[in-house]
């Protein structure tokens, strides 16, 4: 499933040929390759996927799409109730000894540890 974000274009610039635009999303500002909406200027809406404007909305539709997404978002936020703790947290690492793994516990000359020369 792909998920392109409206955003305003605030301002266009060239990038090594490449026509780009800093794109404003709600406060954040990121920057988008215009390359597939050669129409867009200063001000107009752009629906953006992976980096790339990929076409033009009115104000109203983005306005929309973004209400939509934040009931979503919210929407998920219910029914998951409070975020779980990161992997590990506040548990300290065990205390365990290296060891090596077991297809290599031989013997080895140390022309072998040395690598190629």
């Amino acid at each position: 499933m792909c998920l392109g974000i409206p955003g305003r274009v605030l301002e266009i610039h060239d990038d090594a040929g490449l026509r780009m635009a800093t794109v404003d999303f709600g406060g954040v500002r990121r920057e988008a390759c215009l390359s597939c909406v050669p129409d867009a200027e200063v001000g107009a809406y752009v629906v953006v996927h992976v980096g790339f404007a990929i076409t033009l909305v009115d104000e109203a539709e983005a306005h929309r799409t973004l209400d939509v997404l934040r009931a979503m978002a919210g929407a998920v936020e219910g029914e998951l109730g409070e975020p779980l703790p990161p992997a590990g947290a506040g548990r300290p690492l065990p205390k365990t000894p290296a060891r090596v793994p077991a297809w290599d516990a031989g013997n080895h000359s140390d022309d072998e540890r040395k690598g190629p020369t």
